[in-house]
């Protein structure tokens, strides 16, 4: 899963959640590309209906199996995976985000983490575990496997988010989907799944647990409002079906691959099935058969990216680092917007260890990072292939913004003082060298 794991970060943060108030927790994040873009397909409506611009909205996915959602650090909305793998519909998940945009446009964040709002997600956690000491007399540390993966509480609520602000956000939540002409159902289906939850959890709930607004009573009162919505009985889009259909099965084979290959059998013939296979195989070491079915989509998709991405991907991690490159040109030539797809690509010609592959490279991984700056593990390969190419100096701001993204701020701080050294004084990498260093600067 080192692809699908690429920005892997442990994070912890304060959140107000569709199934919980705001609580410190560790959380790991993954990144793919395929599931980013359909969530952004799936929430632009609902932020241009709350007024909200795209940009000003990020979502991250959460590698947790709960059915969750929360909103943290202003504008940023964290995605579970479990609800990802165990949603039967797009609109349950279009129903979530409604949901957390209504927090976002409620201001519901705003009197206690206004300052982070522009933050980037690692400084979220820093200002958080302050704010988390100064309220329980302690800190959040603690660690989270990375395939392990799961949102582990690592200290007491301090921030508690009352039952009108989650009445507000369901409600605002139904004005967005009506503006879009879609269907709160999905909404509703998702409080049913969290009551039965609920009733079977009663006797080991928390406080927060208990004092959280009743999934019964959200979903009398979002039924109410649903009868009288002339957008109640839309279906889904078939092509919102098709997209939500492979990431499920993408998440659900990369997470837990034989649970995947019991749900999608060879019986099975649709796509998602197929792409789930492909998966499931990779990742259960039967590389033929796994390369075998995503030849087979490639064969019937010739112009899907993401079928490309994944050959790619398998032969990467299986020892092929020149076979790679061609499915991982390829996927970048159908979808030169994506920045995890051109971390792909740089990552295997970096691989390579030649030095005209290395050029290409840097202009693949710098496109990347210029499109989404935390990507962690782009910054990385980019130290690499600048020091191989003897750029010393911007080799080290690499690793000076790598470590910043990451948390690391001593690394930060070392890495942008060789950087600041190197670098032509007034250029732009000295200048940025510059800011790292103001924003690694040791705290009094």
């Amino acid at each position: 899963m080192k692809r699908f794991l690429s920005r892997f970060l442990v994070l912890t943060v304060l959140a107000t959640s569709i199934v919980r108030p705001a609580t410190a927790q560790n959380l790991s994040l993954i990144s793919d590309a395929e599931t980013e873009r359909m969530i952004r397909n799936f929430a632009e409506p609902v932020f241009a209906a709350a007024g909200l611009t795209t940009d000003s909205v990020s979502v991250h996915i959460v590698n947790d199996r709960a059915l969750n959602a929360f909103v943290a650090g202003g504008q940023r909305i964290f995605l579970f995976t479990g609800l990802l793998v165990e949603a039967e519909h797009p609109r349950q998940i279009i129903g979530v985000l409604a949901h957390e945009t209504g927090h976002i446009s409620g201001g519901h964040l705003a009197r206690t983490q206004e300052a982070l709002r522009s933050a980037n997600a690692i400084a979220i956690v820093a200002a958080v575990l302050g704010v988390a000491a100064a309220a329980v007399g302690g800190g959040g540390a603690a660690g989270a496997a990375v395939f392990g993966g799961g949102a582990q509480v690592a200290g007491q609520s301090v921030l508690q988010y009352s039952r009108v602000q989650e009445s507000a956000a369901d409600q605002a939540a139904m004005r967005y989907l009506n503006d879009t002409g879609q269907s709160a159902r999905g909404l509703v289906e998702v409080l049913e799944k969290l009551g039965d939850q609920e009733a079977l959890l009663r006797q080991s709930q928390s406080s927060y647990g208990r004092t959280h607004p009743l999934s019964r009573d959200r979903i009398l009162a979002l039924e109410k409002m649903i009868s009288q919505s002339p957008s109640a009985d839309v279906p889904d889009p078939p092509d919102q079906i098709a997209a939500f259909d492979r990431v499920r099965a993408k998440v659900l084979a990369f997470l837990d691959p034989k649970k995947a290959l019991r749900r999608y059998p060879e019986s099975d013939t649709s796509v998602a099935a197929r792409y789930a296979r492909a998966i499931a195989y990779h990742r259960t070491t039967q590389i033929k058969r796994a390369v075998a079915e995503i030849d087979s989509l490639i064969a019937d998709f010739p112009s899907d990216p993401f079928f490309h991405e994944l050959k790619g991907q398998i032969i990467y991690e299986n020892g092929g680092r020149d076979a790679a490159i061609p499915p991982n040109a390829e996927a970048v030539r159908l979808a030169p917007h994506e920045p995890l797809l051109r971390l792909g690509l740089g990552q295997a010609l970096v691989a390579m260890n030649d030095p005209a592959l290395d050029r290409e490279a840097i202009i693949h991984l710098e496109e990347a990072v210029r499109i989404d700056r935390e990507m962690v593990g782009a910054w990385g390969q980019l130290a690499i292939a600048y020091g191989r190419a003897q750029q010393f100096g911007m080799s080290s701001l690499a690793s000076a913004e790598q470590a910043i993204h990451a948390g690391r701020v001593d690394d930060a701080r070392g890495h942008a003082t060789r950087a600041e050294r190197l670098l032509p004084e007034g250029s732009p990498g000295h200048l940025r060298a510059q800011d790292i260093l103001s924003a690694a600067k040791p705290r009094r």
